[in-house]
């Protein structure tokens, strides 16, 4: 019988053990890797595609053809879509990231044979219906409006366009710009996107010899490229000359406060021990930012910091709502706690502490196969391999406090950082 007044033991992480997919490539130019795991009679099956570059003169086609790709075929309604789905149990869903977007399918295995073609004839036969469309532009605008009211938002869309410039990653849509959304355009943005070359399919799940066949004869005899490939470069990233931007709200009883600077991305030698340095200062319950600003001083209900890591660059940035009142308060105990990263060595026990809850959270996230198949998407459309994973391992169990006073001096420049504030300052 266990004995539960003694505390489990203690015991080091001493490697991450991936599970590793298989490759097959289509004849047609799509990749396919397979995650083989699990009991359960349930696949998950993601086709990702490379969004195409992106035009300021048609800024919203990326995220419109992604969203509306199960809003109707030349042989299917949505409502038939959403129907057949649902018949069989299944679960279907689109996202649309900067980079890439993805079609998603959960299902049993025994049914695939069913649910597999509605994927097929959306990826081959969207037509976006006018209606629909409209409908599109009613909602997103009104979800836009609703939005541009919350001082966080408004916060973050400035943040992005002075760090990341004209780029996606810098555009923030405004209410006329769904008005340039026209069915032509969409329809030949997704003749050119979605096709074979330029997608990659990700499975996860208990897979079947069957399955495998079945997913190669759907997605390889009727399945072909476009005269047009796709074209999926994005401009390189100019940041705002500006550093300072302050949007009044008189009547404001919280301001929002987003901080921050481009920075290193994923591929970057140092990136994994910034990670190390971005937990400390703000990336977790127990940062530094969190005991001062929440616990001891008590003008926010939370605040963090990160790290967002793109193809073409990424950046590091703090994010609040504080008291109107304590705004300026609020930013120079932001600047505080980065100054002593730069000036005092991290205590040992903190680092410690640090270490365990790194490594104990990315365990922690490698639940299922599935969890398995989402950190091999994050190296691969990266440009990386599983080597990563291991150099992250080995970084945050030997990172010395030594290091990270470096890397506080190297990357945390605070008079050279974008300040964004909405509210009262």
């Amino acid at each position: 019988m266990i004995n539960r007044k003694l505390a489990p033991e203690f015991r080091a992480i001493d490697n991450i053990n991936l599970i590793r997919p298989e490759h097959k490539k289509l004849s047609n130019g799509c990749n396919i890797f397979c995650f083989n795991s699990g009991d359960q009679e349930l696949v998950r099956i993601e086709w990702v595609f490379g969004n195409l570059s992106f035009d300021p003169a048609k800024p919203l086609l990326n995220m419109a053809v992604n969203s509306m790709l199960t809003d109707g075929t030349t042989t299917l309604t949505a409502a038939q879509i959403a129907d057949k789905i649902d018949f069989y149990g299944a679960f279907l869903q689109v996202d649309y990231g900067y980079e890439n977007s993805q079609v998603t399918l959960y299902s049993l295995n025994k049914h695939l044979h069913h649910t597999l073609p509605v994927i097929a004839d959306i990826l081959n036969n969207s037509i976006f219906p006018e209606k629909e469309l409209e409908t599109f532009k009613r909602n997103q605008q009104q979800k836009l409006q609703v939005s541009l009211q919350k001082n966080d938002v408004v916060a973050r869309r400035a943040f992005n366009r002075a760090v990341y410039g004209t780029t996606i990653l810098g555009y923030a849509a405004e209410m006329t710009d769904y008005q340039t959304l026209q069915h032509d355009d969409m329809l030949a943005h997704y003749k050119k996107m979605y096709q074979p070359s330029n997608c990659t399919i990700v499975i996860a799940g208990k897979i079947e010899p069957e399955m495998l066949t079945l997913l190669t004869d759907t997605f390889d005899k009727d399945w072909e490229n476009s005269p047009t490939p796709a074209v999926t470069i994005q401009p390189d990233i100019k940041a705002a000359a500006d550093l300072f931007y302050f949007t009044e709200k008189p009547e404001a009883l919280q301001s929002a406060i987003r901080i921050g600077t481009p920075i290193i991305n994923r591929s970057h030698e140092d990136f994994q021990a910034l990670q190390v340095l971005n937990t400390v200062f703000g990336g977790y319950f127990g940062s530094r930012l969190m005991a001062n600003i929440r616990e001891d001083k008590g003008y926010t209900y939370g605040i963090g910091s990160g790290l967002a890591s793109f193809k073409q660059g990424g950046s590091f940035f703090i994010a609040t709502e504080v008291g109107a009142d304590v705004c300026k308060s609020a930013v120079a105990e932001i600047e505080k706690e980065m100054n002593l990263l730069k000036t005092e060595l991290v205590p040992e026990e903190e680092l410690s502490l640090v270490r365990n809850y790194m490594l104990g959270s990315l365990l922690g996230s490698l639940e299922n196969v599935f969890s398995h198949a989402d950190k091999f998407k994050t190296i691969y459309f990266a440009g990386l391999d599983y080597d990563y994973y291991d150099r992250y391992t080995v970084t945050v169990k030997n990172i010395t406090s030594d290091k990270l006073i470096q890397l506080a001096n190297t990357y945390f420049n605070f008079d050279q950082f974008y300040k964004v504030i909405v509210g009262k300052y």
